[in-house]
């Protein structure tokens, strides 16, 4: 971290003598471009009011945009997760809670906005459904291994035995004996 920190400060000094020289050897008019031009950029201000932005992008980032469908309406570029952020931002203007923003969400688009949709009989698949498949999964695998552990050896292939005196097979490429390949 403090050798990240050294080439760092050691780039912005290069940078402000590249700049300094730069102006000592130019006409005024040049020297004060190359001055503008090795400024940082100033961020502008995203919003009037930065705390009711980021209760807005709390209660964005867990709503679902419907054009996108793999993206929260906070990350989402498309015209209608802007015109429901703008429209989240006037009611917590207007003094809604996140829950009545939520649910007016919900009834308009139904559970599929919500990132994480309430436990009810209309969604029950989407919350056992991973764990039922893991379940089958493992059931699975245990009978194979079990079916497995049952047959024969003559069931299966025989290892391939090198003795230390036995040249390995010519039509190994790594073979130190036979042709190169």
């Amino acid at each position: 971290m403090a050798e990240a920190r050294r080439i760092v400060a050691a780039i912005a000094l290069a940078l402000s003598f590249a700049s300094t020289a730069f102006a000592a050897d130019a006409p005024a008019g040049v020297a004060s471009d190359a001055a503008v031009r090795f400024q940082p950029p100033i961020a502008a201000p995203t919003a009037a009011d930065p705390a009711l932005e980021a209760r807005m992008l709390a209660i964005t980032g867990e709503l679902r945009c419907l054009v996108c469908q793999n993206q929260t309406i906070a990350d989402s570029h498309a015209d209608l997760a802007v015109d429901l952020r703008q429209e989240v931002r006037e009611m917590l203007r207007r003094g809604r809670t996140p829950d009545e923003i939520r649910g007016y969400m919900t009834d308009r688009y139904g559970d599929f906005v919500l990132y994480r949709p309430p436990l009810k009989a209309s969604t029950v698949v989407l919350w056992l459904g991973p764990a039922a498949l893991l379940a089958i999964a493992l059931v699975a695998l245990t009978i194979v291994i079990r079916r497995r552990a049952r047959l024969a050896d003559d069931h299966f292939e025989a290892d391939p035995v090198f003795d230390d005196d036995t040249p390995e097979p010519a039509s190994d490429p790594l073979s130190r004996t036979g042709t190169p390949a």
